[in-house]
């Protein structure tokens, strides 16, 4: 017996006239009725298999007969599990030998650059590096990188995430998991030898087409207070990453991910620019917010468009309030939503109007966009807080900088925040490298106004910032 089911392709079209039909205006007001989640709502519109009692009541509401719209997926333990290509297919066009975590169905956006950076590793570039906040897309991203380039390019897919505490994270033991996964047998007395290592990994890539995605790459790296720089703590990795690039050919592909800029990476890749790229990923615009708000079965809403601008756009935070809204007790209902939660948007709004009006700093702001529900602590909160603990960790006076910084609502001089730094007696060098040590972290922003360079907070991360300030002695 099947565990789940789907509605067929052929009949997408009738289950989404009968929602009119039978008087919902969207897939939410279903999702409402009948007490299922706006997600699983939606994942049946979609044609992604859903729980058989889901899936009958789902049809019940919509006056539809399951047996004439379903498609049965057999078990993924049966024995005849590879009998229909079909009933086996992923829920989205990736392909089945890749074991994704982060690759999201209801992905929008970012199409220009999905095609700048696919072209760019089709044709010369080796090493890709993905950069910006905890949660804003990198590792979804280089999965739908890999996606694109499987469709006309045939890679063996490698993944390394240095995020798992049970992986030994030194190069040699990275370097054995990339052979091994490759079907090069390592022998015991070869193991300790970073450079045996290095020129077997290197020669086998060179001809064999391989593409090695690598998450949080911060986690393998290491601040210094003294030069502002994160590096790699094993060194052996730099001299690997350096092969890579001073390679005459090379077949494989390395995209790789991080909240920090890896200083000696960015030094290896000034002398090869042809050979890798660095990209920033920022926030969704607010027409992909959009776009997301109706992937997920939302109509076009007001109190939506005011969350999405809160948050500027940052994916793990609207898909995780998007996903709240959709369960229960809420099952869609925005405005339910809203009248329990809207108070923490409107805070934010009610700063951004004050410092529009002049009053530039506020210290005493009450915001908690990271923390306000429990869905938003576990995934939103936690991820921030573990960048604030390597921050305070590797670069003190960085970290007390962000905090004191806070207090600015909106865009100020690079001046008013170096000036922070004067109580806690460090000179204008100190006070730059620290500085460019939020820079390297993507814990500032950057923009020109009138000429004038101006520094900000992305919301979120002033959020937590506010928080530590509150915490903060001459003691920090």
């Amino acid at each position: 017996m099947p565990r789940s089911i789907c509605v067929h392709p052929d009949h997408r079209a009738t289950v989404t006239s009968a929602l009119a039909r039978q008087g919902f205006l969207t897939q939410g007001d279903l999702a409402a009725n009948t007490l299922i989640a706006l997600s699983t709502v939606s994942r049946f519109f979609r044609g992604i298999r859903i729980s058989i009692a889901n899936f009958e009541q789902l049809c019940e509401a919509l006056d539809l007969e399951p047996k004439a719209v379903m498609l049965s997926l057999p078990d993924e333990t049966s024995e005849n599990a590879s009998a229909s290509p079909s009933a086996n297919a992923l829920p989205f066009d990736a392909p089945e030998s890749i074991q994704f975590f982060a690759y999201d169905p209801l992905w929008v956006g970012r199409d220009s650059l999905i095609a700048t950076l696919t072209q760019k590793l089709a044709q010369n570039c080796r090493l890709l590096l993905l950069t910006g906040l905890a949660g804003i897309g990198k590792t979804a991203l280089s999965e739908r990188l890999s996606t694109e380039l499987q469709i006309h390019n045939r890679y063996r897919l490698l993944r390394e995430n240095f995020d798992n505490q049970e992986l030994s994270a030194d190069f040699g033991s990275f370097a054995v998991r990339l052979l091994e996964g490759c079907g090069q047998p390592v022998l015991p007395e070869e193991r300790s030898q970073s450079g045996q290592l290095t020129r077997r990994l290197v020669a086998h890539l060179q001809t064999t087409p391989t593409l090695i995605l690598i998450d949080s790459l911060e986690q393998i790296l290491q601040g210094d207070e003294q030069t502002g720089w994160s590096e790699f703590i094993d060194p052996n990795f730099v001299t690997f990453f350096q092969a890579v690039l001073a390679s005459e050919t090379f077949q494989s592909r390395f995209v790789l991910t991080s909240q920090e800029l890896p200083a000696q990476l960015v030094e290896a890749g000034s002398r090869y620019l042809n050979l890798w790229h660095r990209q920033p990923i920022g926030g969704l615009s607010t027409a992909e917010q959009q776009a997301l708000f109706e992937k997920t079965g939302f109509a076009a809403d007001h109190d939506l468009a005011r969350i999405g601008k809160a948050y500027e756009g940052h994916p793990l935070a609207l898909r995780t309030i998007l996903g709240e809204i959709g369960d229960r007790p809420f099952f869609g209902n925005v405005r339910a939503y809203w009248k329990r939660y809207g108070q923490e948007i409107e805070s934010v709004e009610q700063s951004i109007a004050e410092a529009a009006a002049g009053n530039t700093a506020g210290a005493d702001d009450k915001w908690q966009l990271e923390r306000f529900t429990r869905a938003l602590r576990r995934n939103v909160q936690h991820r921030l807080e573990k960048t604030f603990e390597r921050l305070h960790q590797d670069a003190r006076y960085a970290y007390i900088l962000l905090c004191e910084t806070a207090v600015y609502r909106c865009p100020v001089p690079e001046a008013w925040w170096l000036s922070h730094l004067e109580d806690w007696q460090q000179d204008d060098n100190q006070s730059m490298m620290a500085l460019d040590v939020l820079r390297d972290r993507y814990l500032v922003e950057e923009m020109i106004e009138d000429t004038e360079l101006l520094l900000k907070q992305h919301n979120l991360i002033r959020s937590v910032s506010l928080a530590h300030l509150k915490q903060l002695t001459f003691e920090a």
